[in-house]
């Protein structure tokens, strides 16, 4: 961890899950049809690592961004309806769902491209749910090196937040302090014509106007 590093905004979640393909954009880009159901894989929260600190992984790899709007959960919940999965809402947080495509594309299964230690950027902070509001549409950005590589807004989500919620809880329990990526929008890496990956040193912004920013540097090493 760089020694600018702040802490991570929440204790170490129980559970990380996370939702892919769920901006009709990013859909697209990937070649993908529109879901019936959210599709989901888990990390761990080895994998999660504040803003400041350094995105540190081997040069060999494939690595790629992500940005995403995270849902922090409040309240314990099993077998939530929607209302109740909304009210169990505990705030709303940034993260960046970094990925190493070539390890994610070796099998139909994401989780060994999805699951390294310390390569998830999210905070800076938490805010309360009444801090904004992604029904309406909040603004989901990602930049490289200062150039705008993804703005996608939560509007266009395929399955909002209290839906997710809602779905995982009929599966697992939920409990306060767990935390849910809930996808991201077109424009990654690779999904470009040619597919274009992070290099050492590359620094990588995730903002959304209403919580705030987070900048990491990518370190490849070996």
């Amino acid at each position: 961890m760089s020694s600018g590093a702040h802490a991570l905004p929440l204790a170490s979640p129980g559970k990380v899950i996370c939702c892919g393909l769920n901006y009709a954009d990013h859909i697209t880009e990937m070649g993908r049809e529109l879901p019936t159901h959210p599709t989901l894989f888990a990390k761990y929260a080895d994998t999660l690592l504040p803003d400041g600190a350094d995105i540190v992984l081997p040069r060999s790899v494939q690595v790629d961004w992500e940005a995403e709007l995270a849902v922090v959960v409040g309240a314990e919940i099993r077998g939530a309806s929607r209302d109740e999965a909304e009210r169990a809402i505990g705030g709303y947080t940034v993260a960046n769902d970094i990925s190493v495509r070539d390890w994610q594309n070796r099998t139909i299964q994401w989780f060994q491209g999805k699951a390294w230690d310390a390569t998830t950027p999210i905070g800076p902070v938490v805010v309360p749910p009444d801090a904004l509001d992604p029904k309406e549409g909040v603004e989901v950005i990602c930049r490289v090196n200062g150039v705008e590589r993804q703005r996608g807004n939560t509007r266009t989500l395929v399955f909002d937040c209290p839906d997710l919620l809602a779905y995982i809880s009929t599966f697992t329990v939920l409990r306060p302090g767990d935390v849910v990526l809930t996808g991201t929008p077109g424009g990654v890496g690779m999904g470009m014509t040619p597919p274009t990956f992070l290099a050492d040193g590359d620094v990588v912004e995730t903002e959304i106007p209403g919580i705030g920013t987070l900048t990491n540097t990518v370190r490849l090493t070996g």
